[in-house]
């Protein structure tokens, strides 16, 4: 799989670090990641996850996996004016979530699939999707 490319979203992420449906594929990708894939994620999908552990388990438990999500082979992305402009143009012709759509502009410019299993990406027409989970 060398030389692939892979968007992770909230999502999967969090499906990931709780054992939950569709961790097996994620863990696939982090793996082929440690191989020298490139694995990205949106700096706003990282808060997504971080406030979501940090509502679910508390502060201490949502910083401890910050920690963790800071040893996996995962680029985070920045939000610059680009970012947060293609985001919000997905946002206005799509009814999904503003965090979704940083994934998905992330996708889109990097052309490569995001790793998700939330319905909501199916709106989007112009990406691809490893989808994981039920």
């Amino acid at each position: 799989m060398k030389g692939r490319k892979f968007v992770l979203d909230s999502f999967a992420v969090i499906a990931f670090l709780e054992g939950e449906a569709g961790a097996d594929i994620v863990q696939k990708v982090l793996k082929v990641g440690e191989e020298g894939d490139l694995i990205y994620m949106s700096v706003v999908n990282l808060g997504e996850v971080y406030y979501s552990m940090h509502r679910a388990k508390g502060p201490a438990q949502a910083d401890e996996i910050l920690e963790i999500i800071d040893q996996l082979p995962i680029t985070i992305v920045p939000a610059d004016r680009a970012a947060t402009l293609a985001a919000a143009k997905i946002k206005a012709v799509n009814p999904i979530a503003y965090g979704d759509c940083f994934a998905a502009a992330l996708a889109i410019k990097n052309k490569c699939p995001v790793v998700t299993g939330d319905k909501e990406f199916k709106l989007i027409k112009d990406i691809s999707i490893h989808w994981i989970g039920a």
